[in-house]
């Protein structure tokens, strides 16, 4: 019997698969351009930012003003939280030897805010002025210097009624005259946005004692 002889096998060029795996999702994402989520928050009041916008700039510092007619409490306010502030009184003692001197307010404020911007220079963290600053003409000044050096301002307002400061005015060593008192009172000129912080030193300044509250930057414009 015969055998039927095998027919050659043929051989032929297999194509090399190279496998191919699904992308995973992280390959996926990073091929993508990266896209940015923007959360807008209103905030409750129209004075104060939102928090999201707050945390992205921090201040580099701050400079804190009080308003409040003499008698008010605001030197009363910083002694009573260890802080020597620039003060208009001080400078008047330093340059004139005679706290009450008025004869040369233009000089006294000029130096006041000399002394404010070598501070800031010097990258002070708390900067206090303690002074009237009854119109928003007179904080104005105050609040452009601080912001151009990226400084936020707060003003703490000394809401005391003119009778309660003649008062203890009156029981000073350097009594105002009440004619004075009567015109200081006609140009005080409160915050008209309110905001409460904490203790001055680590966090913004507190409403001081003595009806003392405390003015977020815009409402000192």
């Amino acid at each position: 019997m015969r055998v039927p002889e095998p027919k050659p096998k043929v051989a032929t060029a297999e194509p090399v698969v190279t496998p191919i795996s699904e992308p995973s999702a992280a390959a996926s994402v990073a091929a993508e351009p990266e896209r940015k989520i923007v959360v807008e928050t209103q905030p409750e009041l129209l004075g104060t930012p939102p928090a999201e916008q707050t945390a992205l700039k921090s201040p580099k510092g701050y400079v804190v003003l009080t308003i409040g007619l003499p008698g008010s409490g605001k030197t009363t306010w910083y002694k009573r939280r260890g802080v020597t502030p620039l003060s208009s009184d001080l400078l008047r003692t330093l340059l004139f030897d005679d706290i009450t001197e008025q004869r040369y307010q233009g000089l006294v404020f000029s130096t006041l805010r000399s002394l404010l911007r070598a501070r800031l220079i010097a990258k002070m963290p708390w900067n206090y002025v303690d002074a009237t600053n009854l119109s928003p003409h007179e904080r104005r000044q105050w609040i452009k210097m601080a912001k151009s050096f990226g400084y936020e301002v707060q003003a703490v307002f000394f809401d005391v009624p003119l009778a309660v400061c003649m008062e203890r005015n009156s029981k000073r060593d350097r009594a105002v005259t009440d004619e004075v008192m009567q015109k200081m009172a006609e140009r005080l000129k409160p915050p008209t946005v309110v905001r409460v912080k904490g203790q001055p030193g680590t966090e913004p300044a507190a409403g001081g004692e003595q009806g003392g509250s405390e003015a977020a930057p815009e409402a000192a414009l």
